[in-house]
């Protein structure tokens, strides 16, 4: 049972399970009371023999239900393709698709926090010094992060997308590595999160590490994406496009100036990228953010507005470069992490880009993906990869792994909160957008406003439960997920579709006289029109809404 496949040995009595490290050759065993659920550590003589065996691949932790509180395991992995240097045993959890852990690597820090850290700070437990922001089991681990002796037991998960790739240009051999780390404050799906909270953190942030290692040298290229920071909501109800409503009732600097103050700490110097329309329903958005930022008056924050959907219309996806132009110099400025093989850091990043759309997915990944090609073209010139003159572009093996893994990047984060695959990756694999792209396109938007209109409620739900922003009450006497349904519900959708269908039949199985045919089609008619129109005009009492969390509190 524990070979090098499994990291650890679950030993399960009706009273206890016991948790056996398969790779630290110590005698301990964590020892977990199935009734009081207290968690302490024991030895390997005290497991029963009788008790029933199996490997797993770590703990996620406990959570508390209903019935009482459950051990959480990881029974399913797969494991990426090895890299020595960084992530030699890094893990895909299948079980949950686009969660990632390794025993060896604090996934959660970029390679510049690390690279800045104390050695007291590396010599702590991966999960003592994880970053909170990006450790998605947090909640379910709270019991094992008060007892530091038992921190190796601990599996702290990362949700997100990770790809490696071992490359050559010009017989050069090196790993590129793409990393896209989701924060797990105000996470949510599409339309039920928004904005940001009065901590200022941001719906769908995401911090997208790019990583090169050659010949012991190792570079990154860091950017964040991220709702718009202010207070701002777009429920769904039954629209292919609800309107976005802004908050009057807060005071929207606060969370805006906190949201900023921590991505100056983090990140230092930052340029708003903001994609959005500058007409339309999405304008109010792109000019209370361009008035926020002039209010803050902060030298350290950059504003620049692109209306993506203007400039790249008709197919001209060569404007892009209006805008990678016009943000050279700051990216210049920003530069890049590099460190040589000697542990020496040679530059420092400065600072980032921060981009966003409406959903910070389709057109922000398309902008971080030109931005961090632009920057890995520098770095792969510095470290003599690449020859004075060559671009990236002309290097066609590697230009392909490159498009595909931002791609792939794009479709797992479009998958984890709108619940489709990224639009426009056409663009973003090939270089120019195609007829096939569009109708696929349309395919993934059309199964977009099935999602947030009738599921995400219920994926929302499972997120705040994940995460602990809901905590089950054993006394409570009902659960909120069984909410009984007005009558409405069920039987204005049924006289609808039976009206529109006798409208269709009253068409092809015509009456005696025309005048019989047009009053009983008019009359159908009207009444699936009608049926329709008050559906829709109460659109936000048919959707699948989050009934864990209260609605204001989403808001």
């Amino acid at each position: 049972l524990c070979s090098a496949m499994y990291l650890h040995k679950l030993h399960i009595t009706p009273e206890k399970f016991y948790v056996e490290a398969c790779d630290d050759g110590a005698d301990d065993v964590l020892g977990i009371d199935r009734v009081s659920t207290e968690v302490t550590l024991t030895v390997k003589k005290d497991v029963p023999p009788s008790a029933v065996t199996r490997p797993i691949f770590g703990i996620l932790g406990t959570i508390r239900l209903v019935a009482g509180t459950y051990l959480i395991v990881i029974t399913k992995k797969k494991k990426l393709q090895d890299n020595k240097v960084f992530l030699s045993m890094l893990n895909h959890v299948l079980s949950v698709d686009g969660f990632y852990f390794s025993t060896t690597y604090d996934l959660t820090h970029t390679l510049q926090r690390l690279a800045n850290t104390s050695p007291e700070f590396q010599e702590m437990s991966l999960l003592e010094r994880a970053d909170p922001r990006f450790v998605w089991n947090g909640h379910l681990l709270r019991e094992f992060i008060a007892q530091p002796e038992i921190h190796r037991f601990a599996t702290p998960v990362m949700h997100g997308f990770i790809t490696m790739h071992s490359c050559s240009i010009n017989g050069k051999c090196f790993d590129w590595l793409l990393v896209s780390r989701r924060s797990c404050f105000r996470a949510g799906v599409r339309y039920y999160v928004r904005g940001i909270d009065s901590e200022g953190h941001a719906a769908n942030f995401v911090e997208t590490e790019q990583i090169v290692h050659y010949k012991g040298s190792k570079a990154s290229f860091v950017q964040t994406r991220g709702s718009i920071p202010f207070f701002w909501s777009q429920r769904p109800n039954l629209k292919y496009k609800p309107k976005p409503q802004i908050s009057k009732s807060v005071n929207h600097m606060d969370g805006f100036q906190r949201h900023f103050d921590s991505q100056i700490i983090s990140y230092g110097k930052q340029m708003i990228v903001n994609l959005v329309n500058h007409k339309g329903s999405e304008k109010p958005l792109e000019q209370t953010f361009s008035k926020m930022v002039n209010s803050m008056a902060n030298g350290m924050v950059r504003y620049v507005a692109f209306d993506f959907h203007k400039e790249c219309s008709r197919m001209r996806w060569d404007r892009l470069q209006i805008l990678l132009d016009q943000l050279a110099d700051q990216q210049d400025e920003f530069s890049y992490f590099l460190v040589d093989s000697e542990g020496k850091t040679v530059t420092q990043q400065e600072g980032t880009f921060r981009s966003n759309c409406m959903d910070c997915l389709d057109r922000t990944n398309v902008i971080q993906s030109l931005l961090a090609r632009r920057s890995l073209q520098a770095q792969l010139q510095r470290l003599g990869v690449l020859h004075v003159g060559q671009r990236i572009e002309e290097q066609a093996d590697f230009e392909k792994i490159y498009k595909n893994a931002w791609a792939d990047n794009a479709n797992a984060c479009a998958k984890q909160y709108a619940g489709t695959g990224a639009l426009k990756t056409d663009y973003t694999r090939t270089g120019k957008r195609t007829q096939w792209g569009l109708i696929m396109d349309g395919w993934n938007s059309l199964i977009r406003y099935y999602k947030n209109n009738f599921s995400d409620g219920f994926r929302q739900d499972a997120i705040d439960l994940f995460l602990g922003n809901y905590s089950v009450d054993e006394v409570e006497p009902a659960s909120p997920l069984h909410v009984k349904k007005d009558w409405k519900f069920l039987a204005l959708p049924i006289i609808m579709v039976v009206a529109f269908s006798m409208c269709i039949i009253c068409l092809l199985m015509a009456g005696d006289t025309w005048t019989e045919t047009l009053a009983y089609v008019l009359f159908w008619g009207s009444a699936s029109f009608g049926t329709f129109a008050i559906i829709l005009y109460n659109g936000k009492d048919f959707v699948d809404a989050p009934k864990l969390v209260q609605k204001e509190k989403m808001d």
